[in-house]
């Protein structure tokens, strides 16, 4: 079995980063998706599903990050690409959103309306961008290791 590696970066690290990284992702869209619903319907049931998704995230998004920190910043600065850096960047700027995005959701009923629905879109489209980044650099360098 081929398993791609870069270069100078720990296997446990890329795994645990590979499966943790899409769950905060998840939680932010379903977030965006709650926060238009309740724009739409006025049902603050949807306003509190959003505000707990934001939260939920939030927590989830810590391993994830702090792996990346490490490994870009740390452990492999040399074989850390520009892409790297940029994914960092724009994952941090996403998760101080959503930072703010949890303060807007703990107003009550309409005050968090347009603000939450505007800081989960910035949210969702930020890291969004760093994935593609990611992935239209990482196919390019692809370096297999047989296991």
């Amino acid at each position: 079995m081929n398993v791609p590696v870069a270069p100078g970066r720990s296997a446990v690290a890329n795994a645990v980063y590979s499966v943790l990284n899409p769950i905060p992702f998840g939680f932010f869209v379903a977030g965006l998706v709650f926060d238009i619903i309740y724009a739409r319907s006025g049902t603050i049931l949807w306003a509190k599903g959003a505000a707990w998704l934001v939260a939920m995230g939030l927590v989830f998004a810590i391993i994830p990050r702090l792996v990346n920190l490490t490994q870009v910043w740390i452990t492999s600065r040399r074989t850390s690409t520009h892409a790297d850096h940029v994914d960092f960047w724009l994952n941090f700027v996403a998760i101080v959103a959503a930072i703010l995005n949890a303060f807007v959701h703990s107003r009550d009923a309409y005050a968090i309306i347009p603000g939450g629905v505007w800081l989960s879109a910035l949210t969702v489209l930020l890291i969004a961008i760093g994935q593609v980044i990611i992935a239209v650099r990482f196919p390019a360098r692809r370096e297999y290791r047989h296991v």
